[in-house]
């Protein structure tokens, strides 16, 4: 009788053991956890955009179109350095004219067509020509009519070798050229090449002045 009565007690006493441990468990509930960061949303197009921004290819390009920029801005400044240079030698040509004709003269008081180009040459450009229309015809390097341009030299003769010289003054949109020079009948003029007389007489041009002899270094320093 004893034992059984222990039974029961233990029986008992063990559910509420098991209740008290039901009762005290508790399920904690998930944490939330709240932030003002906000994240920038990233489509595909913006990261392709990004890759090729940063892309060591579209850098080389950059690079690239950068130097055929300068070099442009380059070619245009040496352009109209070389233009000023031939307007100031134009300018110090057309300084003589009305100067009168003197064979073998070499002032301003008298002067002859081949001493008339070296001073000219000489005071703008510092070049050394020679004496005589015969030798300056060796000098530079020969041009098309068609493609003469002022401050190129134009020669002629009565059918043996070179006797006169002149200096291509201008070349309009036509084609027409004009040279100044030192004529034996009215000294230092402009005539067209064209000219009744001087035209049949026309046989080549040089071209004494080009990019070799023009000093550019002031450019880089600008």
């Amino acid at each position: 009788m004893k034992k059984r009565v222990l039974s029961y007690l233990t029986v008992i006493l063990s559910v509420f053991s098991l209740q008290s441990c039901v009762s005290n468990y508790v399920v904690s509930q998930p944490t939330n956890y709240k932030t003002d960061a906000k994240l920038a949303s990233i489509t595909p197009n913006k990261l392709s955009e990004a890759k090729k921004e940063i892309s060591p290819a579209k850098k080389i390009d950059i690079a690239l179109a950068n130097i055929e920029k300068a070099n442009k801005s380059a070619e245009i400044q040496k352009t109209i350095l070389f233009e000023k240079k031939m307007d100031d030698m134009l300018a110090e040509a057309e300084s003589y004219l009305g100067t009168p004709y003197r064979y073998g003269g070499t002032t301003r008081s008298g002067i002859d067509c081949s001493a008339f180009v070296l001073s000219v040459f000489g005071a703008t450009m510092g070049m050394h020509l020679p004496r005589v229309a015969a030798a300056q015809a060796q000098e530079g390097e020969r041009v098309a009519r068609e493609d003469m341009r002022k401050g190129d030299l134009v020669f002629f003769s009565n059918g043996g070798r070179i006797s006169h010289v002149g200096i291509v003054h201008d070349v309009d949109e036509n084609g027409s050229v004009r040279f100044i020079h030192a004529s034996t009948s009215r000294g230092v003029m402009i005539s067209p090449l064209t000219d009744s007389y001087w035209g049949p007489k026309f046989r080549f041009a040089k071209r004494i002045v080009n990019d070799d002899i023009i000093d550019y270094s002031s450019l880089a320093q600008n």
